[in-house]
């Protein structure tokens, strides 16, 4: 099962581990997308950040 996250919310002034964890998942702009399987590695790094996110099943 896939999951497509798209970062919704700026990074400016957010925790630097929460912008690190954000740009492991592939997302360096607001709006950019990746498509991911949703091993629990990637899971846990949603719910890290997942005030920044929007998340959809793919």
């Amino acid at each position: 099962m896939a999951k497509k996250v798209t970062l919704v919310k700026s990074l400016i002034g957010r925790l630097p581990a929460h912008v690190g964890t954000v740009n492991s998942l592939g997302l360096r702009k607001i709006n950019d997308s990746n498509t991911l399987e949703a091993t629990p590695d990637i899971i846990g790094k949603i719910k890290q950040v997942g005030y920044l996110l929007q998340v959809e099943e793919a």
